[in-house]
């Protein structure tokens, strides 16, 4: 997949995980959509050395969707910890 793909897959990954784990998050949209293209690759990343499997097989396998998905929950937890405490 192409970074366009990347970046669409992680855009919409980042609007679900914020919508799974609702609450107050620090910073805003363009914040969380920054999460979703990290935790996106993260995801992908951590499928394939983790399990061994390619998560990353096109646009629209549900295993893309679910690592990206997978990654930006991931992310958008570690942001909340970090951010908590500043606060």
């Amino acid at each position: 997949m192409g970074i366009i793909a990347w970046i669409i897959i992680g855009l919409l990954a980042g609007a679900i995980a914020k919508a799974l784990m609702p609450g107050r998050d620090p910073g805003g949209v363009i914040v969380t959509m920054l999460i979703g293209v990290a935790g996106g690759l993260l995801g992908g990343w951590l499928g394939k050395v983790i399990f061994h499997v390619h998560s990353i097989n096109g646009f629209f396998h549900l295993s893309t969707w679910i690592a990206a998905i997978v990654g930006s929950m991931i992310l958008l937890a570690i942001y909340r910890v970090l951010t908590g405490r500043r606060a």
